[in-house]
């Protein structure tokens, strides 16, 4: 286990090997036989399923939550739980409303489930320190946020109502800023934005709903002296040049994209990457061997700026 090799790795430096974080989430219930509702809801579980993870898998760096509705939760959405797998979001308040006509507010330490997740990261830090783990915060990226609030209208409105989704954005934009301090106040050396509808647009949309949107979100970040990572899933092929232009340190992709081309456009910027395990076809699926799937992602990642994780 080595944090400051997966500092440097995602900063884009040159690392004696690739560091490996394991993107767990509710799997980390599953090896405390927990049901991921009651896990997530349940700060000493989740520090106990952290800790569990962590040493089990060697892990040099390990998300908090791996759960994109947290700010949604925080602002107002209903949730749908499942013993299985992270809650879905089930209302939408700006479905047919702006944000300030939805009356929504900033998230604070007492919204939703932040009050689990201060208590979860005080409980397992001690021993991640101990563990030489980084601790990593993952916020829900604003077009994905945008799409809890609004719902699938967000889609279609970045045509034709532009101004509601402005609008919109500047709210996710707003709350990713307060998660980014509040993962900062729990300790997290690693901060990303997980944005994975994000390579469903065009990279002319990336740059005018996106790009502008997590400017605030990585500035917060960086300034507190924090590593900044955004994540995005799908083939983001189209978008990946947008993703390299962000300010954040590094990215990390799906198991869609081509190992070869996200290391070279990587590099070109002088950013961390991190993937390709692949999540589907090796790991739930077992299609393609994980031993063979993993030595095909060291060897293209290999040395500079490149961590090793699932796509």
């Amino acid at each position: 286990m080595a944090k400051q090799k997966l500092i440097d790795a995602i900063r884009g430096k040159r690392t004696e090997n690739a560091p490996w974080v394991p993107y767990a989430g509710v799997h980390c219930a599953f090896l405390i036989n927990e049901s991921a509702d009651k896990y997530l809801q349940d700060p000493e579980l989740l520090a106990k399923g952290l800790i569990t993870t962590a040493e089990k898998y060697k892990a040099d760096g390990i998300p908090l939550v791996f759960d994109l509705s947290v700010e949604a939760h925080s602002l107002g959405c209903d949730l749908q739980w499942w013993p299985d797998n992270v809650p879905s979001v089930t209302t939408h308040p700006c479905s047919n409303k702006n944000p300030e006509e939805a009356g929504i507010s900033l998230p604070t330490r007492d919204s939703g489930r932040w009050p689990v997740l201060f208590e979860a990261a005080k409980l397992a830090k001690p021993r991640l320190d101990e563990l030489d783990c980084a601790l990593i915060g993952a916020i829900c990226g604003p077009l994905t946020l945008a799409s809890h609030l609004a719902g699938v209208r967000i889609f279609t409105d970045v045509i034709k109502n532009k101004e509601f989704v402005h609008s919109v954005m500047k709210c996710a934009s707003q709350t990713g800023a307060v998660a980014a301090q509040f993962y900062i106040d729990m300790g997290c050396e690693i901060i990303a934005i997980v944005d994975p509808v994000a390579s469903q647009i065009k990279p002319a949309t990336f740059e005018e709903f996106v790009t502008p949107y997590v400017k605030e979100t990585i500035k917060v970040i960086n300034d507190a002296g924090c590593t900044s990572d955004f994540f995005i899933c799908g083939n983001a092929t189209k978008v990946l040049k947008n993703v390299c232009e962000l300010a954040t340190h590094g990215f990390a992709i799906d198991e869609q994209m081509n190992m070869n081309f996200v290391r070279d456009l990587a590099r070109e910027h002088g950013k961390g990457f991190g993937g390709n395990l692949k999540l589907t076809l090796a790991l739930s699926l077992g299609l393609i061997s994980p031993r063979e799937d993993a030595i095909v992602s060291l060897a293209a990642g290999g040395h500079i700026g490149y961590t090793f994780a699932p796509g």
